[in-house]
């Protein structure tokens, strides 16, 4: 019953990653200044309801911090309406289909194997509102959905919402596309941004609401640089059905320690935003080009591989992604293992493929060089042309020179568990 061991436990997962080249695609790095936010006394603290409009007293501060966030999504995103109270990805999806459909509705969504997030899916969020998913048709050699393929189906099923938006997402989407059928059938279009909400926000990726979505929820803590938490903005018309959906619907108290933080990382987004996004997207396309000229199988290679964060490659012929992602995180490269669309739900424990976010590694430095590097590595580790333990040496003296955090108000070490705490 001792503290430390925990704090002990902290310390090693620190060391870990201090010494490890992070790159799951859906994490990302918070400044200090985030972080401060974390241990304040607002973790303490309860602020149901809106802006002036709160359930208990003691408010008038968070009211100040919750309107600074939301002045600042609205401009970061030129959005009509804003709710900044989702505590998660998940919580601001569900929070959409509520305000957006009924029980028994249908909706289109990409399939897992296609990129589709699970709460777009049966077995999550849509499930659990009851919604019929029906799935985009989608071409593997364009990687991208079909448009023919899916009048023809909308036509038929009449879903009341095309969700958009996925978690393995390398190009944008047919925003625009999607809503010419919409308007046909009077549906709803809803993006889920959360892979490239910072990407949106520094202006190097489609924006959604431009293009025609009625609502974009995001996640902030991928290519954003907030905390896990999330936003929903919206077209002002379905303003009201969002918050509502929102609280009462399915949040209470709305974690005001991570809310401050995220208003943070939104002025950060905003002063240095697009500069990042820029270097995100240039080191996701150097990265696929480089594991490319090693001749591993990167997605998307008629399409210049990537437009995003993200890098997706087939390694099937190197025991699948199951592997693969085990034996690089023993020689400190951490990613994930990945469903492509040619793969059955039932492959879901070694699929085909692995993904690779570089937005982490952009955050603390590393440009078109430093991704020729991990390439290397990473390719000598697949092949097993290089052992686990030179690999891990190389890992180890590449990360030495980037362990500050920047773009941020003032440049700082990224592993400084004990001085927060």
């Amino acid at each position: 019953m001792d503290p430390e061991t925990v704090y002990g436990i902290i310390e090693k997962h620190h060391r870990f990653y201090a010494d490890s080249l992070p790159m799951i695609a859906s994490e990302n790095i918070t400044s200090r200044f985030v972080r401060r936010c974390y241990v304040s006394d607002l973790g303490h603290r309860y602020a149901e309801g809106k802006i002036g409009e709160r359930y208990y007293q003691g408010c008038a501060y968070i009211d100040e911090i919750e309107e600074i966030a939301l002045n600042l999504t609205k401009e970061l995103f030129n959005a009509e309406h804003a709710n900044v109270q989702p505590i998660s990805g998940v919580v601001a999806n569900t929070a959409a289909f509520f305000a957006l459909t009924n029980p028994g509705d249908g909706i289109m969504a990409l399939s897992v194997p296609s990129g589709g997030h699970i709460s777009h899916d049966r077995v999550s969020s849509a499930g659990i509102r009851g919604l019929k998913v029906f799935y985009y048709p989608f071409s593997i050699e364009e990687f991208d959905i079909d448009i023919d393929e899916t009048r023809k189906t909308a036509l038929r099923e009449n879903p009341r919402l095309f969700v958009l938006g996925s978690s393995l997402i390398l190009f944008p989407q047919p925003v625009k596309e999607i809503r010419e059928i919409a308007d046909e059938i009077d549906a709803r279009v809803m993006y889920d941004g959360s892979h490239v909400l910072g990407l949106i926000a520094g202006n190097r990726f489609q924006d959604p609401m431009d293009e025609g979505a009625d609502v974009m929820t995001g996640s902030t803590h991928k290519t954003f640089f907030g905390p896990q938490r999330a936003i929903i903005v919206s077209k002002k018309e379905i303003a009201d059905a969002i918050d509502k959906a929102v609280f009462p619907g399915i949040i209470s108290n709305h974690h005001l320690n991570t809310l401050a933080g995220y208003a943070v990382a939104a002025m950060e987004m905003k002063m240095f935003g697009e500069k990042y996004a820029d270097q995100v997207i240039r080191n996701a396309k150097r990265l696929a080009e480089r594991l490319h000229e090693h001749g591993m199988k990167v997605v998307g290679e008629d399409r210049g591989f990537t437009e995003s964060h993200q890098v997706v490659a087939d390694v099937r012929e190197f025991g699948g992604g199951a592997k693969v992602a085990e034996k690089l995180e023993k020689a400190g490269i951490v990613l994930n293992k990945n469903l492509m669309p040619w793969d059955s739900l039932k492959n879901t424990e070694n699929p085909s493929g692995i993904r690779l976010g570089v937005q982490e590694l952009t955050r603390l430095g590393m440009k078109e060089g430093e991704m020729e590097e991990i390439a290397d590595i990473i390719s000598g580790v697949v092949s097993e042309s290089v052992s686990l333990e030179l690999a891990k040496k190389k890992v180890n003296e590449l990360k030495r020179d980037f362990s500050t955090v920047k773009y941020t108000f003032e440049e700082h070490p990224a592993y400084e568990f004990q001085k927060l705490c």
